[in-house]
């Protein structure tokens, strides 16, 4: 399992996973939200809950174009 260098220093710097993630893949939650099918307050809550459900990690996972074990850190 692959997790870049730029994604474990900005999770170390206090950042969340998904929130890492999505900025290291430059996407914007309106993008991320549009790939999940899902209203961009929705997704923009995500990145604020520490450990998502697994279910939404896989959703999210999908998003990125990573696996769902990637985003747990």
């Amino acid at each position: 399992m692959m997790i870049p260098h730029e994604v474990v220093s900005r999770i170390v710097d206090g950042a969340l996973p998904v929130r890492a993630w999505r900025e290291h893949l430059n996407l914007t939650e309106e993008e991320v939200a549009e790939r999940m099918g899902i209203s961009p307050l929705a997704y923009a809550e995500q990145e604020t809950t520490p450990r998502p459900r697994k279910a939404t990690r896989e959703k999210i996972a999908a998003a990125f174009g990573i696996t769902a074990s990637q985003l747990e850190l």
